[in-house]
């Protein structure tokens, strides 16, 4: 990638890797195969309640490049990553003023904090099963800005990772699936709420699904 410059490099391998993340939410997360498993620790009947993210607790800057590997284990379920996350007044994502969250969709959307959130695998409801979408949502407000096709195919025809890819560069936004790239969005600015700055990034499953995740990075550009 030229032009960027690694910034943060996680193999998400071992426990010792996710020292200092943060979990809203109650999640079972290992690492028997040497790469990171997310899965609920609630029933999936329990609703939001089941659900949760994780959260990296590096701050990033404005312009960016984040990628990670990702492969479904197991469906019914949705993957989420958050980027650009902190406080709708620029606090910090962590900042004790804020409203505690728990996992529970609403409060990411429509609480006290800004971000964007692509879902890059949803197969939850039964539309998302029937069409299958990549979708990015800015908040606060909850606003669908645009979408893609999804070419990640159900998790037992998964046969390997897949590297995921999210630039955000100025107010231009795009996200990649295997250097394929899925959708771009530019921002106004204005439309959907003001641009954007840096902040953390997350991961948030949506029970019960299971998935793998290793090689996290970040490049500044």
């Amino acid at each position: 990638m030229e032009n960027a410059k690694l910034i943060y490099d996680n193999p998400l391998a071992s426990e010792k890797d996710i020292e200092g993340f943060v979990l809203e939410g109650k999640a079972n997360i290992s690492f028997e195969q040497g790469v990171m498993r997310l899965e609920n620790a609630m029933a999936a009947e329990n609703g939001q309640k089941a659900n949760y993210v994780l959260w990296c607790p590096e701050n990033f800057p404005e312009n960016v490049i984040i990628t990670w590997e990702f492969k479904p284990v197991r469906e019914p379920g949705l993957a989420i990553m958050f980027f650009a996350a902190q406080g709708i007044n620029g606090e910090d994502l962590f900042d004790k003023n804020l409203q505690p969250r728990t996992g529970e969709y609403p409060l990411y959307h429509h609480g006290d904090i800004n971000a964007f959130h692509v879902s890059y695998f949803r197969r939850k409801e039964p539309d998302e099963r029937a069409f299958h979408t990549c979708n990015l949502r800015k908040s606060y407000g909850f606003y669908l800005v645009t979408q893609g096709g999804d070419p990640i195919p159900d998790a037992d025809d998964c046969v390997d990772f897949y590297r995921l890819m999210v630039k955000k560069q100025g107010n231009i936004v795009t996200f990649s699936v295997n250097e394929l790239e899925v959708f771009r969005f530019e921002d106004d600015g204005v439309s959907y709420g003001p641009l954007l700055k840096g902040g953390k990034i997350g991961f948030r499953q949506l029970a019960p699904m299971i998935g793998d995740y290793r090689n996290l990075k970040v490049y500044s550009i």
